[in-house]
């Protein structure tokens, strides 16, 4: 789940964790990445979302985790998020609150997860196009097929850019705009005012994680740093969005469509270290 940028004037409390801690977060992450696998196999034409979120409350269970998601409820919401997965469909950019309507084919589907185990959090999300059949049975042509498979792969290769420039010693702004410059370099729109966020014992810790900055600015990485990289990229361009009613499901504006991809990484003395990879 992403964080929203609300300008405060208190300094920054930023914990670097030990070894021992990164594992354990890397532990947690096994089980996020485990459970989101299941999801990623059961999304299909026909299949509810609100059966997913409850596939992976029974997952949750079974790992002896606790959904990090359910019951959270910041400053910003009208009440604690109802369930233990975000799932956004087509328009919906992130938060969105699993539904009951049914998964259609070629719908684009947008997972976001995050678990504590043992008291620590890990944090992760993923796009799919949902498919039970051939590509010419889709909703839409093949030409939007494709359209929506380009929008997943630069955002997972956002993503991959700015663990690649999550090294030790580099600033903050380096993995923005590493980032920035594989969404606006395809001309994509990105998330405004959103992105990632530091992660250990609570989901969301300092740092904030921008999907945009300018090179060479901002904090130093430190190894033992812990953060969760998530870029957010609109198809239409823009970057301004909208609420549901619901008060928590983001959609994009102009009504395009929108993909995530997100994992949660450590700062080590060998470089970026993929905590939630499946």
């Amino acid at each position: 789940m992403d964080v929203i940028v609300i300008p405060v004037l208190l300094s920054l409390v930023i914990e670097l964790k030990t070894p021992g801690e990164i594992d354990a977060i890397d532990a947690a992450g096994s089980v996020v990445a485990r459970i989101l696998t299941a999801v990623r196999e059961r999304a299909a034409p026909g299949v509810r979302p609100t059966e997913l979120d409850a596939l992976a409350a029974d997952l949750i269970a079974e790992a002896g985790a606790v959904s990090s998601f359910r019951g959270y409820h910041p400053r910003w919401a009208p009440g604690p998020y109802p369930g233990v997965l975000c799932v956004s469909v087509n328009d919906a950019v992130v938060h969105g609150i699993p539904a009951r309507t049914k998964l259609k084919q070629g719908d684009l589907l947008s997972v976001d997860f995050a678990v504590h185990l043992d008291g620590w959090c890990a944090d992760a999300a993923f796009s799919m196009l949902v498919s039970g059949g051939s590509e010419a049975s889709m909703n839409g042509s093949a030409r939007s097929t494709s359209a929506d498979e380009k929008l997943i792969r630069t955002t997972e290769a956002a993503l991959q850019a700015g663990i690649d420039a999550a090294q030790p010693g580099v600033r903050m702004g380096d993995v923005g705009h590493a980032i920035a410059q594989v969404a606006r370099g395809a001309g994509y729109g990105m998330l405004a005012d959103h992105g990632g966020h530091g992660v250990g014992r609570s989901m969301h810790e300092e740092p904030h994680v921008p999907n945009e900055s300018k090179p060479r600015r901002g904090l130093r990485l430190q190894p033992g740093l812990v953060i969760a990289i998530e870029p957010m990229l609109h198809a239409g361009g823009r970057d301004s969005y909208r609420h549901d009613r619901d008060g928590w499901t983001i959609r994009t504006a102009d009504g395009s469509r929108a993909a995530h991809a997100e994992h949660t990484i450590a700062i080590t003395e060998q470089g970026p270290r993929i905590l939630t990879l499946r």
